[in-house]
């Protein structure tokens, strides 16, 4: 799950980097990692897919996964059960077993892997680069059941990828209007899912899932402490420190050693673009 992060330079652990690469092997079975998710995060979000799922919106970390969650709810006149950020490609391919509307989220793998090892700085970068790869594969099977979406369509044009949904899928969501009110409430949710007040924190959850409308959440907003800056520095929204750090970082990503894993990370990221692009209308 996402959460608030101290952006300093990477320091890889042995412990953490096998943890990651252990659950990236388990993540690619729904029968296995989705009991395992259901018992390790009993919040409301993230959501495992069940009998309710209208949609699963689902990507690889750091992949504008938490923005589409909110850009999605906030356009909808009701709410939408959603499965959502759990980063696991069972999460996605259970929803292909069953037929359920499913929304695949990519990002160009270098911004994605240098972000990640910002966000969790004990994981190897090579250790992020295998996981972004298994990620990836093992939906290739079942590609022709998503819809995927790349991340400069999330966050440019974020209601065309709806409208394209709605089309693949036959269903009638409501599509998103980037304005600058939208776009302002969107990043200050985000926020507050990480909020240190936890009846508050647990209203924005619920509505990342659909149990409860924006216009209630927005109705409770007034009784909890005031929403944090827009512009603070946090793990969803862009900011000039993760920036610099990233940029220090791309040396690290251009090592030799790391070429072979490059290579498949674009091949995949290609051949899944490339489908977003031809879903164009």
């Amino acid at each position: 799950m996402e959460g608030s992060q101290t952006f300093a330079g990477p320091t890889p652990t042995r412990s953490a980097t096998l943890h990651h690469l252990a659950r990236s092997w388990l993540w690619q079975s729904p029968a296995c990692y989705l009991p395992i998710a259901r018992f390790r995060y009993p919040e409301p979000s993230p959501e495992v897919i069940g009998p309710a799922t209208e949609l699963v919106i689902e990507g690889y970390m750091r992949s504008a996964n938490t923005f589409a969650v909110h850009a999605f709810q906030s356009a909808q006149r009701r709410p939408v059960a959603l499965a959502h950020h759990l980063h696991a490609p069972a999460q996605l391919i259970r929803a292909a077993r069953r037929g359920v509307p499913a929304l695949v989220l990519i990002r160009e793998p270098e911004d994605t892997i240098l972000s990640q090892v910002q966000w969790e700085p004990d994981i190897s970068m090579r250790a992020a680069l295998m996981t972004y790869v298994r990620f990836y594969r093992a939906l290739e099977p079942y590609a022709g059941a998503f819809l995927t979406a790349t991340f400069p369509q999330i966050t440019e044009d974020f209601g065309e990828v709806i409208r394209r949904l709605n089309a693949r899928f036959g269903t009638n969501f409501d599509a998103y209007e980037a304005t600058e009110e939208h776009q302002r409430l969107c990043f200050e949710l985000m926020q507050e899912r990480a909020s240190e007040v936890p009846e508050w924190r647990t209203h924005v959850l619920r509505y990342e899932s659909g149990e409860i409308s924006l216009t209630e959440l927005l109705e409770a907003r007034p009784g909890f402490p005031s929403a944090p800056d827009a512009g603070s520095d946090d793990a969803w929204s862009p900011s000039s420190s993760r920036r610099r750090t990233k940029e220090a970082l791309r040396r690290s990503w251009n090592e030799a050693s790391l070429r072979d894993l490059r290579f498949r990370a674009a091949n995949l990221y290609r051949a899944f673009a490339s489908t977003a692009e031809r879903a164009r209308p």
